[in-house]
């Protein structure tokens, strides 16, 4: 009976307690039923300053949103069905439906997934208030390890930090945009979506909830016209201004605004010939604006010179042949007078795009006309006269140079025949692997031109001439070692001590602290330091240059890498040469007051008496004590005479 008694108890209790909490769940849910009902009651993630929501208090949200409280998910869609409905259709859900990576509720709203943290958008502490958007979706995009395979990039949230939006939000300007203003709170879709905010199609109108007068003048415009057209090439406001990485239009990168709208922004379409073949639309525009005063100015820094906005309009542009354009006959004086003040209707009356003008059928225009007669006169003057000044100075430089050299006692023998081939196959060897090397690294510049308009023959002319000069280096090689003129060679042009105090010496003589120069025997420091750089140059230019030649065969074995450091070698190893040629070079053999208009011994290995006197006195003094008979040192350049050759 007792037994009986207790279970009766117990039944009871467990029925009262069931009771209550029935009561109290069917309570909860009629005033969450109350609230879905007044969504504006509802917080949102996103809340505009101006119209801020705030949570119903008469919501229990402690009972889900507790310190250390776990929230299933069909609890949530329970409570907030209409942001569930939406993320269920957007990006992130469908990626983890995808076995991907996508955010998810505790991602955005709370901190480290403690749900103590969910604050509604208005509390300046939640993870979703608009001061803290940005650094809560940069938990995921702003990290390369979380993007990593999602074929997203982390560079858009780097972009957004460094634009003009962000920096407004960092100084306390909450009417910003931050990134649900553009890619919505939770029905965020891929910009491959026709439905998707940030579709091309659609963008003008996200951009038009902030910047409404912009974003009606642009759907005038014929960019907006065509692109609500469809007109995939038509640009939209991210075209111009970028997508996240935003700018003010004076704190741009660029010297400029009017410098970054002629050569970024519109020359992306107006330059090339795409928009011309498809739609008609000139091109060269800004090549042409670049040439032009205007174009020059902007170049050279001004800020204040106009560009093309400043005739064409920013958003409202509109072609020529609209009444309305900026352009259209009867408004070029209002335009051209902004800058121009008293512009008359004369001062408009010819093109602006002149360059693109002289390309094109167009004959009707005097301008142009006058333009074209012009140039062709002018072109033929030009070759007549600069041609026949070129021949006349010609002329008179060989007959001088003939005259002088006939005045001059040139009996001394600098170099010998062979060694005078050798250096006729280093010169033109070398001088056709500059013009051609730099033309190859160049291939827009004059050099190109010069050589022709093919890749193929510049790269055939550097490769044989790069052979010519290995032989040529090859060959001295063995000279040097075969030949006791060419034993000689060597020792005379090894370094010495001596060499070093000449140096020294030589500057304080010419700084005005010695009375005398020092004296140099057959080859100075000059030679010296210029032979043993051309020794130097040849085996790092050779061996770099046959790296890059045969990187696939006999280079196969190095990675890849060391092809492109060999490379860059080359490339300053040249740029080092040609250089030291035409500074030092040239000076010892063309620019010297005492060779000028230049030394002949590359021609017949011959010079004067007096000059070697004074470049190489100590080789002077031994040649005339080893010859002292005058008939001698004049002995032809002939094999059994070798008295008057230096070194021997």
């Amino acid at each position: 009976m007792k037994r009986c008694i207790s279970i009766l108890v117990l039944v009871i209790a467990l029925l009262m307690w069931l009771a209550i909490a029935s009561t109290k769940l069917t309570t909860v849910v009629g005033q969450r039923v109350d609230t879905l009902e007044s969504p504006s009651r509802l917080p949102s993630p996103t809340v505009s300053p101006k119209t801020p929501n705030v949570a119903s208090p008469q919501l229990q949200c402690q009972g889900c949103h507790a310190s250390g409280k776990t929230l299933p998910y069909l609890g949530g869609a329970l409570f907030h069905t209409e942001p569930h409905t939406d993320y269920d259709h957007g990006f992130h859900a469908v990626a983890i439906r995808n076995r991907g990576k996508g955010a998810t509720c505790l991602d955005c709203h709370t901190t480290n997934g403690d749900m103590g943290t969910i604050l509604a958008a208005s509390d300046s502490q939640s993870t979703i208030n608009r001061a803290h958007i940005a650094e809560t979706c940069g938990r995921c995009h702003g990290d390369k390890s979380v993007m990593l395979g999602s074929g997203i990039s982390d560079r858009p949230f780097l972009s957004y930090r460094e634009s003009v939006h962000a920096k407004a939000i960092a100084r306390g300007n909450m009417l910003a945009a931050v990134c649900t203003d553009c890619h919505n709170s939770h029905d965020i879709l891929p910009a491959s979506n026709s439905q998707s905010s940030i579709a091309k199609v659609n963008v003008p109108t996200t951009c038009g909830k902030c910047h409404q007068t912009e974003s009606t003048q642009f759907a005038q415009s014929i960019h907006g016209q065509a692109s609500a057209r469809g007109v995939s090439r038509s640009p939209v406001c991210t075209d111009c201004h970028g997508i996240h990485k935003i700018e003010a239009p004076f704190e741009q990168s660029t010297v400029s605004a009017s410098t970054a709208v002629a050569t970024d922004s519109c020359a992306k379409c107006h330059e090339g010939v795409a928009l011309t073949q498809e739609f008609g639309v000139s091109g060269e525009r800004v090549s042409s604006y670049k040439e032009s005063y205007h174009g020059l100015a902007s170049q050279a820094g001004s800020k204040v010179v106009a560009n093309c906005s400043s005739c064409h309009g920013v958003h409202d542009i509109l072609p020529s042949s609209d009444p309305k354009s900026l352009i259209n006959a009867t408004h070029l004086t209002q335009t051209c007078g902004q800058c121009h003040v008293g512009a008359s209707e004369n001062f408009t009356k010819g093109r602006i795009h002149l360059t693109s003008a002289l390309t094109s059928g167009v004959t009707n225009d005097m301008a142009l006309v006058g333009t074209r007669v012009v140039r062709w006169i002018y072109l033929p003057l030009i070759v007549f006269v600069i041609g026949g000044m070129v021949v006349h100075n010609a002329l008179v430089w060989r007959k001088k140079a003939a005259e002088k050299r006939k005045r001059e006692r040139r009996t001394i023998v600098r170099l010998t025949r062979n060694q005078r081939f050798q250096h006729w196959l280093l010169l033109s060897s070398f001088i056709v692997l500059v013009f051609s090397g730099f033309a190859l690294q160049y291939p827009n510049s004059w050099l190109a031109w010069l050589l022709g308009s093919t890749e193929f023959l510049r790269r055939i002319l550097h490769r044989v001439a790069a052979v010519v000069m290995l032989v040529t280096g090859t060959y001295h090689v063995l000279y040097l070692a075969l030949s006791s003129e060419g034993r000689q060679w060597v020792k005379d042009m090894l370094p010495t001590l001596k060499d070093v105090k000449d140096v020294v010496q030589n500057f304080a003589y010419y700084l005005g602290l010695r009375a005398s120069k020092p004296r140099f025997a057959r080859f100075g420091y000059p030679e010296k330091a210029e032979y043993w750089a051309v020794v130097w140059g040849t085996i790092t230019m050779g061996l770099t240059g046959l790296m890059i030649w045969f990187k696939i065969g006999a280079f196969g074995f190095l990675p890849r890498w060391w092809i492109e450091i060999a490379f860059a070698i080359h490339f300053y190893e040249a740029v080092l040469a040609t250089l030291a040629i035409i500074v030092w070079h040239f000076y010892q053999v063309i620019f010297d007051p005492d060779v000028y208009p230049i030394n002949l011994a590359f021609l017949d290995g011959r010079v004067s008496e007096e000059f070697y006197k004074e470049e190489h006195e100590l080789d002077y003094d031994r040649i005339k004590e080893s010859q002292p008979v005058e008939a001698e040192l004049m002995a032809d350049e002939e094999p059994g005479t070798p008295a008057a050759e230096p070194g021997k």
